[in-house]
């Protein structure tokens, strides 16, 4: 059922190799990012759960859902909590055959709504919106998973501060990385309106509060923002959140993150270091930067203007890209991308930790004039999580720093690779 214009993606490896390993496979993400489409690209049918009468069928009979040619796409199937149990018993009904089911959902159901995890049974699959690896807009010459090996060779690749600006603005939106980065914002305005009005009302949520919610988000980018800052943005005060706005604010974030619309990515504790000396609030990323753009209100123009906002969104196109890059390595972890920050103010933007304790510490910086000084945080850092003779910590596999200007992808003297995200791929 591969669909005529479907261009691969990252996630396919991962989707396909799950399919030999587990009964089902869930492939979620946010709206728009292609999730139907890449689950379709291995099945042989599919059931959309949302379309026509197919809702109140699988309602009133969940096992609906699951009737067709394996493997079979329950698409959104979130709608119908039911069917995630009702895969779960097919899947043990099916014993030792693998690959049956592939559901996708734009949502996470609350936690009340299913009766099981599913572990052992159905496998989870993070997707995002297209990286610039799969628009084709990086050359992919210095490979994440290479890194972790020592398999590196310098190269070159197109510069132009320009470029990034529109790629940021546009976003990573499938159907739109064709348009013009203007075009494509007046789609993810709408794609932001549609949300709000719709899925989070659906969802139980306040239109009004989930959106100042949002632009306080897009306003404290990549910053583990406190209640009592958003609850100044989202209710127009200043000073401590009531009890009363605290819990709607708690509540609003767990809509946003259960649309994967916003990703929260957790703190680093190297096993070296004391969490009570670490900073490990989650800091929020939008799932695609080009919702950080629509909220702010900005034109490619405007955030050319804006250096200091460009900088927190390009840092948002970095970490989105990095999540997928980390999720292909073999021995990913579940939460892979993780930041790091103490006490001593010492930081690194980008974690990326795998399951046999191999990590590698990135930095984002948006011009080469920040390199050195971006380079030497990096060294300090391994220096301080290693340096003891009673630490636990493995040395890092590698040190980068992750430009968006530059035209050479380079090791430095000291080892710190400088590496621009157009060359930059899994």
């Amino acid at each position: 059922m591969r669909p005529e214009a479907y261009q691969s993606r990252i996630v396919d490896a991962q989707i396909a190799k799950y399919l030999t390993l587990f009964g089902a496979v869930e492939v979620s993400g946010t709206k728009w990012c292609g999730k139907t489409w890449s689950s379709l690209a291995h099945a042989d049918s599919v059931t959309y759960v949302d379309r026509g009468a197919n809702l109140q069928i699988v309602e009133a009979d969940p096992s609906y859902a699951l009737v067709g040619d394996r493997p079979h796409v329950i698409d959104e199937w979130q709608r119908v909590p039911a069917v995630w149990d009702t895969v779960r018993h097919a899947v043990d009904e099916l014993g030792a055959q693998r690959g049956a089911w592939i559901l996708t959902g734009s949502s996470t159901p609350h936690k009340d709504e299913v009766a099981h995890s599913g572990a052992g049974r159905i496998s989870r699959v993070r997707m995002h919106p297209m990286t610039l690896a799969e628009t084709g807009e990086s050359t992919a010459k210095v490979s994440l998973s290479g890194l972790f090996d020592g398999d590196f060779s310098p190269s070159q690749c197109s510069n132009g501060i320009e470029y990034i600006v529109n790629y940021a603005v546009r976003g990573g939106w499938p159907q739109e990385r064709l348009q013009a980065a203007a075009d494509a914002q007046i789609v993810v305005r709408g794609y932001l309106e549609a949300i709000f009005t719709q899925s989070v009302t659906q969802m139980g949520g306040d239109e009004s509060i989930a959106h100042r919610l949002a632009v306080s988000l897009a306003r404290n980018l990549g910053q583990a923002t406190k209640a009592d800052t958003i609850a100044c943005d989202v209710y127009a005060h200043d000073g401590a959140a009531t009890e009363a706005e605290r819990k709607s604010i708690a509540a609003h974030l767990d809509i946003l993150k259960r649309m994967y619309l916003i990703d929260e990515v957790p703190g680093w504790v190297p096993a070296s270091r004391s969490p009570k000396r670490m900073r490990i609030k989650p800091k929020r990323y939008f799932a695609d930067p080009s919702l950080a753009v629509a909220l702010l209100g900005l034109s490619p123009h405007a955030l050319l203007q804006d250096w200091q906002t460009f900088g927190l969104v390009f840092e948002n196109l970095v970490m989105r890209d990095l999540d997928v890059y980390a999720r292909a390595l073999d021995l990913t972890t579940a939460n892979p991308v993780r930041y790091y920050r103490d006490d001593s103010g010492l930081e690194a933007d980008a974690i990326i930790e795998r399951a046999d304790g191999r990590w590698a510490a990135i930095e984002i910086k948006v011009g080469l004039d920040k390199v050195d000084e971006a380079a030497c945080n990096l060294l300090r850092l391994s220096k301080k999580v290693c340096g003891k003779d009673a630490a636990r910590t493995p040395e890092p596999s590698f040190l980068a720093v992750v430009t968006a200007m530059g035209e050479a992808a380079f090791r430095r003297s000291d080892g710190v690779y400088v590496v621009p995200i157009r060359s930059l791929g899994a």
